[in-house]
């Protein structure tokens, strides 16, 4: 078969491994944080322990807010707000934009191949990132990692095609910006390349091109720089990731969310483990196999091996000393893989090619890639597209189904859409800042322009939520549509504060208790639980939530 047919089909794989169900696996982790502030471009999400500018200005904000979040760059969120305008708040509208991602860095890793090693190695290393689980697993959620993978691969593609042609190193310039306005960690491929240009490439440095390069990767980065220029001179201290890095306590961040990653020793212990949690056992072999057949060879012709494999080697031990620094989390991890694919994929080049010498054992050769991608295609199958995997972990199933996994909150979130359809609330409650009221005002006026239902329902909900969950399906309601949703304990605080007759003074006609069955009912929650419930069941059958209309 030619090998564009085979590129071609390898492409469709990875694209439907990371289209297909897409919206499946609930909405559980920091994807929640991203997609629900790309909705609207606000820098807010109801986190009281990490306040943002605009709740510290909510009468007077700063114009330089919009720029950037407190946390991080807006790339990610603006790409997600253009694809939930397009295809409506839904796991699918935020999560879109990664698998599109994800499967244009397939194709990026095998042009890297390419001009790397050879056009078999290309295909062998989009194989083997199209069917992994690890680059699956981030193409499937909404987080800024699938961008950032995009951005570095784009990059490297720039930069190697820049070794043959200097005018790509604007290209590259131009991508490292992109890369960085994803997310922070995109700048570890600044000093991977002025040290590669420093061993192989020292001219470059009075190129043009280069400074050019140089001036697009600030000029795209520069939101960044100005947002945090303008937040030290009103604040004393920059963004939270950078005033972290330099060891800034602003008293609005006390709680640094997400930074504690243990000491240095408990990062080295933790890597190998979650190495092992977020890719398949076979994938990890062949690539510890790759390793050290590298090593052998290092030590047998070191200059020979140096010069093949330098930038390869430079962009593993990078993004290795990055993950030590800021904690190999299952999702920064995923930087690795399409690097261990190209290491892997080059393995099985020269094994192929020089170890199996005659046409039956390159037959044989053939039908094992064949296995393996098999095994990779079913592995990644059962730990992100089945409802629920199959099998033991690590052997068959993987615990980073846990990252989307199907609880039932997509249930929920679904009959509260339907229930809700051509509704607008007819009663709104009083919300703590002045741009969340704005939100509200403009939703009941759209509502209004649509010539929606004024519905008078309040909603209570009680049980053990996820954080994350419970914003997307609730949180997001409740901000962005002005349903007013409480807690248990808010609802009775209410009541004890304005009387026992204060839901239906204010109006209210329809009430709705949302109970989670993680907990048992307290004495509160069974006054609420009145006449036969409407039960939510997760695609297994079990009953997670309880609601009571009343």
């Amino acid at each position: 078969m030619e090998k564009k047919k085979i590129l071609f089909l390898i492409l469709i794989l990875s694209a439907a491994l990371r289209l297909y169900s897409l919206s499946s696996g609930d909405p559980v982790n920091d994807e929640v944080f991203m997609a629900f502030r790309g909705i609207g471009l606000m820098d807010f999400d109801e986190a009281d322990t990490q306040t943002t500018p605009l709740e510290w200005w909510d009468t007077e904000i700063p114009w330089w807010t919009n720029l950037s979040f407190h946390d991080h760059p807006l790339l990610v969120p603006a790409t997600q707000s253009l694809s939930i305008k397009i295809f409506g708040e839904s796991n699918f509208g935020f999560r879109l934009p990664s698998a599109l991602l994800g499967t244009a860095s397939v194709y990026l890793i095998y042009l890297i191949g390419n001009l790397l090693y050879s056009k078999n190695t290309g295909l062998l290393a989009a194989a083997l990132l199209g069917t992994t689980l690890n680059n699956i697993y981030i193409s499937r959620v909404g987080m800024q990692e699938a961008y950032v993978i995009f951005f570095l691969l784009l990059a490297s593609y720039f930069f190697l095609q820049s070794l043959r042609n200097d005018n790509y190193l604007k290209w590259a310039g131009a991508a490292i910006g992109l890369a960085a306005l994803s997310k922070y960690t995109g700048l570890i491929l600044v000093p991977i390349f002025l040290i590669y240009l420093l061993f192989f490439k020292r001219e470059y440095f009075k190129n043009k091109n280069f400074w050019l390069g140089m001036l697009f990767t600030l000029l795209i980065f520069s939101p960044q720089i100005i947002y945090n220029i303008e937040l030290y001179r009103a604040t004393g201290h920059f963004d939270f990731q950078i005033s972290y890095m330099i060891g800034q306590v602003p008293e609005y961040w006390q709680n640094a969310v997400g930074k504690n990653v243990g000491t240095l020793s408990e990062r080295i212990q933790n890597f190998l483990p979650r190495l092992i949690t977020t890719n398949s056992w076979l994938f990890l072999s062949l690539v510890a196999v790759s390793l050290i057949i590298f090593v052998i060879s290092l030590l047998k012709n070191p200059k020979s091996a140096t010069q093949k494999h330098s930038f390869l080697v430079m962009c593993l031990l990078f993004l290795v000393l990055l993950l030590l620094k800021i904690g190999p989390s299952y999702r920064f991890l995923a930087m690795l893989t399409p690097f261990f694919a190209l290491a892997t994929a080059n393995f099985l080049e020269n094994f192929h090619s020089h170890v199996l010498k005659n046409m039956r054992m390159k037959k044989i050769g053939y039908g094992v890639l064949i296995l393996i991608s098999g095994f990779e295609i079913f592995y990644s199958w059962n730990n992100q597209i089945a409802y629920y995997p199959l099998g033991p972990a690590p052997w068959l199933s993987s615990k980073v189904r846990f990252e989307n996994y199907n609880w039932g909150y997509n249930e929920l979130g679904g009959w509260l859409e339907k229930e809700l359809a051509g509704k607008m609330p007819a009663i709104t409650f009083d919300l703590k800042y002045e741009f969340l009221e704005k939100i509200r005002d403009q939703t009941i006026e759209k509502g209004l322009k649509r010539s929606l239902e004024p519905y008078p329902a309040l909603f209570v909900y009680d049980g053990n939520f996820d954080k994350a969950a419970k914003l997307w399906v609730l949180g997001r309601l409740h901000i962005y549509h002005g349903w007013p949703i409480i807690s248990l304990k808010t609802y009775y605080d209410y009541l004890k504060e304005n009387g026992f007759d204060y839901y239906d003074r204010v109006g209210f006609k329809n009430h709705y208790f949302i109970f989670q069955n993680n907990i048992a009912p307290s004495s509160e929650a069974q006054i609420l639980m009145r006449g036969e419930p409407q039960i939510i069941r997760n695609q297994r059958g079990d009953e997670i939530f309880k609601i009571y209309k009343f």
